[in-house]
């Protein structure tokens, strides 16, 4: 009888366990645990969409007040950069020689009005004794002809003395609006030229002008509302826009559009619109620069989703929302078409239904298709400012570190 040796059994027992091995299957991978979602409903609402654009305030009306009379400025009496009242005295011209022109020619209206008295006092006595036939008709005819050229005479003087009162009145500039005057372009003493001279300028600063240019789209897109059949606008017609200055972010300033130019402009492909706006408080200036929002149509039922929940592919705006394939909870994702921001929501045009579950959370984890666990977002609108870390779980805020990873190649898919 044979017996194995020692190494032939060590070398059996080896092979016997590597065929065992071998023969054993790999263990199935485990699948990623869903990704826990927070979802919203989108809500209604009669939403007037707007087009914002930029303009620039003007004043509706901006004087340049120049002096009628030549002469020598003798003084001032305002104060530069200050409202003033309508007919206030602004600047004084020396007045001396029109002073004395307006009497020698009152001096004139009365010398030919005595004339023109005793020749109508000669001509009723000619014309008595024509009459009576005591005075020739030769005679009696030049009496009548010196009292016509005596009464020109007088009419004549009577207009040179109109002018030189007009004259001594024009030394006074007097101011034709209430207003606010600007700086004082001449300093007394100096000489003024009638018509020429620029003494100052003065706006009026109770109402303001807004202009602003539209582009043709919206200008086109205005009037096709106004076709027999489509939503009614008010391009033609007095619209209220809201007006935002430069240092603010509210649109608390309202005007109402007056004016619409005939023509676009070929150079920049707009038209120039006009607002007035009220400034009976004075805040407002000409210059200023204002951001403006332009009703567009009528107040239309939309739907509004929160601002956060738009993704972008490629540019193109999309969200994700809940859905079931086979009896799984996935997230897929839906094109949309975005409006304008009410608040803190944005208004979708098409893309979504009522009904749809817009995942809200966890947009950066998310791909098309993708297994999900899907909760609705809890009422804040109570919460106070110090319980705001607490409304979402730590995981499932976008900006938590834990949920942060580098973008790769298909976050955003296109649907099929």
């Amino acid at each position: 009888m044979r017996y194995c040796q020692p190494s032939c059994i060590r070398l059996s027992l080896v092979l016997l366990l590597i065929a065992s091995g071998c023969s054993r299957s790999n263990p199935a991978p485990i699948p990623p645990k869903p990704l826990k979602v927070f979802f919203v409903k989108p809500v209604t609402q009669d939403v007037t969409e707007e087009e914002e654009f930029t303009g620039r305030m003007a004043a509706t009306e901006r004087i340049e007040l120049r002096a009628r009379v030549s002469g020598y400025l003798q003084e001032l009496d305002f104060a530069e950069g200050k409202p003033v009242t309508s007919n206030q005295v602004l600047f004084r011209i020396d007045n001396r020689q029109f002073l004395a022109e307006e009497k020698r020619t009152a001096a004139a209206v009365s010398q030919f009005e005595a004339r023109a008295r005793r020749l109508e006092s000669q001509e009723s006595r000619a014309r008595s004794l024509f009459e009576k036939r005591a005075m020739s008709e030769e005679e009696y005819e030049a009496i009548k002809y010196e009292l016509t050229e005596a009464q020109a005479s007088w009419k004549a003087a009577m207009a040179s003395h109109e002018t030189a009162r007009l004259n001594l009145e024009f030394t006074e500039v007097r101011a034709p609006v209430a207003g606010t005057i600007g700086q004082r372009q001449v300093d007394p003493g100096n000489l003024v030229v009638a018509d020429q001279t620029l003494l100052a300028t003065i706006v009026p600063t109770d109402r303001l002008y807004v202009h602003f240019d539209m582009d043709e789209r919206t200008v086109l897109r205005l009037r096709r509302m106004q076709q027999p059949g489509a939503r009614q606008t008010a391009l033609d017609e007095p619209v209220t826009v809201k007006i935002a200055l430069a240092d603010s972010e509210e649109f608390a300033i309202t005007g109402v559009v007056d004016f619409q130019d005939n023509e676009i402009d070929p150079s920049t492909g707009t038209l120039r619109i006009r607002a007035t706006v009220d400034n009976s408080g004075g805040l407002l200036s000409p210059g200023l620069f204002v951001r403006l929002k332009y009703p567009v149509g009528s107040p239309q039922s939309s739907l509004l989703i929160p601002e956060e929940c738009l993704a972008s592919d490629q540019g193109r705006p999309l969200v994700y929302v809940v859905a079931t394939d086979a009896g799984r909870t996935i997230a897929a994702a839906r094109y949309i078409e975005p409006g304008p921001m009410v608040g803190a929501l944005r208004v979708i045009r098409s893309g979504l239904e009522i009904d749809d579950q817009v995942i809200a959370t966890g947009l950066q984890r998310l791909r098309r298709n993708a297994d999900i666990t899907a909760e609705q977002m809890p009422d804040t609108s109570a919460a106070s400012d110090g319980d705001k870390s607490e409304r979402v779980p730590s995981e499932q805020k976008p900006d938590a570190p834990e949920n942060k990873r580098p973008a790769e190649k298909g976050d955003f898919p296109t649907p099929a």
